[in-house]
């Protein structure tokens, strides 16, 4: 079916595409760390790509510390707009199809409802706006392209995120102080893999931007307490409810995508 490139592929997400990857004996798959392949390197990437021949890019490649961000827009911007740049161009350049994962932060969670791919993007952190600056280069450099925003991304196995810190936390017997101020959708690793490998790859959807998220809406808050119950521990973990929870970049009050 094809030749598959996974850029960060030392990530949660990439990671979840290596460990599913024999589910689909009908694509070859070339994993690439962020050490084994800097998307902010053009040289590194006109190297790998005359080697590799690829249809597809799955670019999980990303800067994603949203509050270090706000201290080193620098390099949010590096990675997350320059090195997205360079692989539109370099995906142009062999015919290679680019399936990029962006953010429901690109949006200012203004929005009473939930946010199609229609509505204007307005991020309100470093974060976003590196994201949308990215996603802006790939649809003015390469047509043939897939934008996938996303939501609360989270594994039950790999990578740092919300769930895993949450029943670390749980299982130490720590006090959790969590917030409801924010309302998203959150989405498992493994059901975003299966959408993009299904769904783009495979089930030849036409090109454009697309929102995936496969949990309900919930806040932070509502989230922690799923993820406690899930584990059985309800009966072992004071959850406080903190709606003075400040975090030092602005987030999205809503970024429900639809």
């Amino acid at each position: 079916m094809g030749r598959i490139l996974v850029t960060g592929a030392g990530g949660q997400l990439g990671l979840t595409f290596q460990e599913h990857a024999h589910d689909f004996p009908e694509v070859y798959f070339d994993f690439k760390t962020a050490d084994e392949l800097d998307i902010t390197q053009p040289s590194q990437l006109v190297d790998a790509f005359q080697k590799g021949h690829y249809d597809f890019c799955i670019n999980c490649a990303a800067y994603t510390n949203v509050e270090q961000a706000e201290k080193d827009s620098d390099r949010a911007f590096k990675v997350n707009a320059e090195g997205v740049k360079n692989l539109a161009e370099v995906c142009r350049d062999h015919k290679t199809v680019l399936i990029h994962i962006s953010t429901d932060y690109v949006f200012d969670g203004e929005k009473e409802g939930a946010y199609t791919t229609t509505d204007t993007p307005n991020p309100i952190n470093v974060y976003g706006k590196s994201k949308l600056k990215g996603e802006q280069f790939i649809q003015e450099i390469l047509p043939n392209h897939f934008i996938i925003r996303t939501s609360w991304l989270y594994s039950k196995k790999y990578g740092h995120n919300f769930y895993r810190t949450i029943l670390n936390k749980a299982l130490a017997g720590e006090e959790l102080h969590i917030t409801d101020t924010q309302k998203g959708c959150p989405t498992h690793t493994e059901a975003l893999a299966k959408f993009i490998l299904e769904e783009i790859v495979l089930g030849k959807k036409p090109f454009g931007i697309y929102h995936y998220s496969d949990g309900k809406p919930m806040t932070w808050y509502d989230f922690a307490e799923q993820i406690i119950k899930e584990n059985g521990l309800t009966d072992k973990v004071n959850l406080v409810l903190d709606r003075n929870y400040r975090t030092f970049a602005k987030r999205p009050k809503n970024s429900v995508l639809s």
